[in-house]
């Protein structure tokens, strides 16, 4: 659902950019504020890493097109939602910055219906959930990539791409499909993250097998990813409003290839892995900056 430059034009850009700088503002804030502990900067650099390596990662769908996780509402059920916001804010700009995965113009857009719908939303419904069942959880992922499709439907209608009759219905019925993936792939991680395991919780190895298992995927798995188009490009195909381009910012490893390296497969490898290292690196540092914030307002309070 990254949408490039050249699919949205005029007010639209500048109006995203600003709620959606708002909206990752809000969340700093937010977690400076929320009452209960932070999670550790481990967990948040381990689960940030993992939205990163999932999204890597395409899976084929029916009628000829993919999807891969877009981890908003994992990250905000993992992390409470103000840091969810920021995880997926971080890894929809890092995705942008480094590796020309959606346009820098459209970088507001992007934000927006990934981190502050997808996240924002998503666990903002999943904190009044009383029970938190696991299928509660299933349909609130189900729910936000819809969401999100529609944000991203509106958004190219009033930039004049599409028309909103056109591209609704398609958008909907083929993130349908999408999001069925993303519900089940967010019940298996939110329910192996909390497993019973004394153990594991004992001596913190959650983060440390979960960051594993980003970097795994990204070493051995990205390369075997789906070439299939995803929801968003298999819909603007028959309307004729993509057009694959070189973007306006072409960052450091485009395509998720490792520049210098001939060999495709190897390539996409080395970026995923790099990917993974900077999420995490990245996301711990936030996360221990936004501790110590916490702590000296705690202390100057008192």
């Amino acid at each position: 659902m990254h949408l490039p430059d050249e699919m949205l034009h005029g007010a639209v850009c500048p109006v995203t950019a600003m709620l959606s700088a708002v909206g990752v503002a809000t969340a700093a804030v937010a977690a400076l504020r929320v009452r209960q502990p932070l999670p550790s900067a481990a967990k948040c650099g381990a689960v940030s890493a993992l939205i990163f390596a999932g999204q890597l990662v395409n899976f084929p769908i029916s009628g000829g097109t993919s999807g891969h996780l877009l981890g908003g509402v994992l990250a905000s059920a993992l992390l409470g939602t103000p840091l969810g916001v920021l995880a997926m804010s971080l890894v929809v700009t890092v995705q942008c910055l480094i590796f020309a995965d959606g346009g820098l113009s459209v970088l507001g857009a992007n934000l927006l219906n990934m981190a502050i719908l997808g996240a924002g939303v998503g666990g903002l419904l999943w904190e009044r959930c009383t029970a938190r069942r696991l299928l509660d959880l299933a349909g609130i992922a189900w729910c936000c990539v819809l969401i999100g499709a529609a944000a991203c439907s509106a958004e190219l209608a009033m930039a004049g791409t599409v028309t909103w009759a056109q591209v609704l219905p398609a958008m909907l019925g083929v993130h349908a499909l999408i999001g069925l993936g993303e519900a089940v792939l967010t019940v298996v991680v939110y329910w192996v993250w909390n497993r019973r395991d004394e153990t594991l919780r004992e001596k913190n190895l959650r983060p440390a097998l979960v960051g594993l298992s980003a970097l795994l995927i990204g070493l051995l798995i990205a390369p075997f990813s789906s070439r299939l188009p995803d929801g968003l490009e298999w819909v603007a195909r028959p309307y004729a409003f993509y057009k694959s381009t070189a973007p306006h910012f072409a960052g450091l490893a485009p395509d998720y290839l490792f520049p210098g390296v001939k060999n495709a497969a190897l390539a996409t490898s080395l970026a995923g892995a790099a990917g993974v290292l900077a999420i995490f690196a990245i996301a711990w540092s936030a996360a221990s900056s936004l501790t110590r914030l916490r702590n000296s307002a705690k202390i100057s309070a008192a």
